[in-house]
């Protein structure tokens, strides 16, 4: 690594970090219901979606019609999302008289849009509409986004509140997380990225002639709108197959240094928000800390394995598979971003990683999508093993385990235990019973531990909502849509019930307050046993599937062996 590339990874931590605080306060003022500089101008548009709705925005929830709101509101989306596919043919702006999506890819991309998965078994510009494109896609990366971060908020305010029988409500926090956060980030960065040379247009795509004298079109498309929401919303879904490594995505270094720090804006100011509303501030910033330093530590090991010598080519930091506008640090980097929040945008092709590389790559989403994680997502996923690791601490100290002045039981760590294995069981299974069926096996386009690792990315990628690949695997098949759709949907909604559940249940309880013999969670004791009960888990559950892929061919990278 050279001197401007340490500077770079220091400035983006420095910015992230600076970032926080004042994202964190405002949002924090809005899910709280109190005035900010963006309620005059855009005040309106919240009251007027509550008129058109029905909704009465003093009405609160149980959990039970949290969640009830959440479902429904998904299950509409998908019916919508696979409408507009299935009759873009016969829909205006399609200037290129692209087809209808087929069933099963059409359920597929329903599914992985509204769990903000954004994994795609197509290419972009061959396959959607500029309708299916803004219409249906964009509009779903707001709504998805918007949704993970109302259930970070109920959450929180079942931890802070005492007594009480609800938790928020469902439509009124999707609509400020939408009307207030989401809208105004995304027209402001549209604008910064058309700047950038990002493409934003209706025009249809250009005929030209190459200089071997060849015909080629040039896809165009109202791109910038569509960047802009799925890097702040962690969608990742591109308008363009390459993704972020097209560039008419992301064209220029200015721009991919503030995608990458798009996507971890809102999930790193999320723990900010979290102190002020349960008034543990502190505790806010052991949270960002240990988001941080496995941040640093995976993103190191990723560096390093990338910039060692390989063997096999003789040479270290290879280029291949990489954009030569971004390098190599800048591509593993935002590998490694992108796949520590459930983002799944991509500026360089994973599988053309160093092995370990790869692995970090899993690693991160294998964790939970923890580090930062999707908008809300990686705030309600690290609260799952803040709270798992103080009725641990509770069990080792012989007392009743307590958090922010709550007993935690065995009806809250039931649904803990839930939310934390059924993505682990989704992944593993998926993937022990694809990676030996016929039906699965010729979407492989590997051999050997490579190939493997193949199939374990697209399920670990799909159960974290990552939406992610490693390139070169064929993934529009009736069996691949459908399977990684039930596995997004387990990712998406055996999480959020349960969380939600324990929202319910804590926002219930009476408050204990501390005394002598009180584990405290504002520490860095705290935060170095959180970090051991996220790493004992994730290899203890994933060690076996990573020896197999990535492990076993990193050791036969080291003696020169392909396969």
């Amino acid at each position: 690594m050279q001197t401007n590339e340490y500077a770079q990874f220091i400035i983006f931590l420095i910015l992230l970090i600076a970032l926080t605080p004042l994202l964190g306060r405002f949002m924090a003022k809005v899910f709280q219901g109190e005035k900010t500089f963006l309620t005059k101008p855009l005040g309106w548009l919240e009251h007027l979606t509550y008129k058109v709705s029905g909704i009465d925005p003093k009405e609160e929830m149980t959990w039970k019609s949290y969640l009830s709101g959440f479902l429904v509101f998904h299950l509409i989306g998908i019916v919508i999302l696979m409408i507009f596919q299935m009759t873009q043919a016969w829909l205006p702006y399609n200037p290129q008289n692209l087809p209808n999506v087929s069933w099963h890819s059409a359920f597929n991309t329903a599914v992985s849009f509204i769990t903000n998965t954004n994994w795609q078994g197509y290419s972009g510009e061959v396959t959607m509409s500029y309708l299916t494109q803004m219409a249906a896609l964009t509009v779903q990366n707001f709504l998805s986004a918007a949704c993970g971060i109302a259930v970070a908020i109920a959450i929180t305010r079942g931890i802070a509140r005492r007594n009480a029988l609800t938790i928020g409500n469902f439509w009124v926090d999707t609509t400020r997380a939408t009307v207030y956060i989401l809208l105004p980030v995304s027209i402001v960065f549209t604008l910064v990225l058309v700047d950038q040379g990002i493409v934003q247009t209706l025009a249809p795509y250009v005929d030209v002639i190459t200089l071997e004298g060849a015909k080629q079109s040039i896809a165009l498309g109202p791109v910038a709108s569509q960047v802009a929401i799925k890097m702040f919303g962690t969608n990742g879904g591109g308008f363009f197959n390459a993704n972020a490594a097209h560039p008419f995505e992301n064209p220029t270094a200015v721009s991919n240094f503030l995608q990458m720090l798009s996507i971890f804006a809102i999930g790193a100011a999320l723990t900010y928000t979290y102190g002020i509303m349960t008034k543990a501030r502190r505790h806010g910033w052991v949270i960002f800390g240990t988001m941080l330093a496995l941040f640093v530590s995976l993103t190191s090991v990723s560096l390093y394995s990338e910039y060692t010598h390989n063997p096999v080519f003789n040479l270290s930091g290879i280029m291949e598979g990489k954009e030569s506008r971004f390098g190599v640090f800048n591509s593993v980097f935002f590998s490694s971003i992108t796949t520590s929040a459930s983002c799944g945008a991509v500026n360089a092709m994973h599988a053309s990683l160093s092995p370990l590389s790869g692995g970090v790559a899993m690693v991160n989403m294998m964790l939970g999508e923890i580090i930062f994680g999707g908008v809300g997502a990686g705030l309600y996923g690290m609260l799952l093993f803040v709270l798992l690791t103080v009725f641990i601490a509770g069990l080792m100290v012989g007392r009743t385990p307590e958090y922010m002045g709550k007993k935690i039981e065995a009806k809250e760590m039931t649904m803990i235990i839930l939310a934390i294995l059924a993505p682990c069981a989704a992944i593993l299974l998926g993937t022990a019973i694809s990676i030996v069926s016929p039906v699965a096996l010729p979407s492989l386009s590997a051999k050997g531990p490579h190939g493997f690792s193949e199939m374990l990315y697209a399920f670990t990628s799909a159960a974290a909502n990552n939406g992610s690949a490693f390139a070169g695997i064929n993934a529009n098949t009736v069996y691949i849509n459908l399977i990684l759709s039930l596995v997004m949907l387990i990712g998406r909604f055996a999480i959020i019930a349960p969380v939600l559940a324990v929202a319910g249940s804590l926002a219930q309880k009476k408050y204990s307050p501390p005394s002598s013999g009180t584990f405290e969670t504002d520490t860095g004791i705290f935060a170095v046993l959180l970090v051991g009960v996220i790493l004992i888990i994730g290899a203890l559950t994933f060690l076996p599937g990573l020896s197999l892929g990535p492990i076993v061919e990193h050791l036969m990278m080291l003696k020169g062996q392909t396969f």
